[in-house]
């Protein structure tokens, strides 16, 4: 049963807005498919909007619109349904190169887990990602669906440089570094993708609500990629469903 959503103050110049109490894919599409009319109705003094797992917070500006006000258009965006459409998403395909310099946690995986390293790598692409929210870093993904065999703890002592474009295992989660950055994930496998690029626009690759599935590549592969990503020649595979 869908629950109520509840809107709380955050300060004076925010709310949030709760889709439920679980995180689940029913309550996250309901936050993307908010996030995405409250963009597109483009209320005066709203200045922006901030998804996350099952909820998001709106900050806007109090002399531009009184909270009264903001509440109705809230209440609004976030109870309309699309009659005869599902929610459009997108899927990326990313490829990754797994194990030795470009995953050195991978073994850590697999040994918790009990299973071989290549066994570890096919149970981790044979899923896709729905991307629950971006955070930590710009166009960082904090992905749901991943096998929970192969969940693994955070590191105990966070590496101070993780790549751009690692992937890693952090608990019941896979995520993906866009920017080297420090970080505490086990660290399996590396992408040469831009998932963040400053000089592209967007930025930031994918959005909140959109897939991502993980495409195993060998080296001289990854090396390809890497020397076409650099010359603005490598088209990133996507489609829409």
């Amino acid at each position: 049963m869908k629950q109520k959503v509840r809107v709380l103050l955050c300060g004076d110049s925010a709310v949030t807005v709760e889709f439920g109490d679980a995180i689940t894919d029913e309550n996250n599409a309901r936050v993307t498919a908010f996030t995405r009319e409250m963009n597109r109705l483009a209320i005066p003094g709203v200045e922006e909007i901030i998804p996350t797992y099952r909820s998001a917070t709106v900050f806007y500006d109090p002399c531009a619109v009184s909270l009264s006000q903001l509440e109705k258009m809230i209440r609004k965006a976030a109870n309309k349904r699309a009659k005869g459409r599902s929610e459009k998403r997108r899927i990326f395909d990313i490829p990754v190169a797994y194990g030795s310099e470009f995953g050195p946690d991978l073994q850590r995986v697999a040994d918790r887990a009990g299973i071989a390293p290549i066994e570890v790598v096919r149970r981790h692409v044979t899923r896709e990602y729905r991307i629950y929210m971006l955070g930590f870093l710009p166009g960082f993904p904090y992905l749901s669906g991943m096998d929970p065999s192969i969940e693994t703890p955070r590191l105990e002592t966070p590496r101070t440089v993780i790549p751009a474009g690692s992937v890693g295992i952090g608990g019941k989660q896979t995520g993906l570094y866009p920017m080297e950055s420090p970080g505490g994930w086990n660290i399996i496998g590396r992408t040469p993708i831009a998932a963040y690029d400053p000089h592209r626009n967007p930025p930031v690759l994918y959005r909140t609500g959109d897939s991502i599935r993980f495409i195993p590549i060998v080296r001289a592969e990854y090396e390809r990629i890497a020397r076409e990503v650099a010359a603005g020649t490598y088209t990133i595979t996507s489609r829409e469903v």
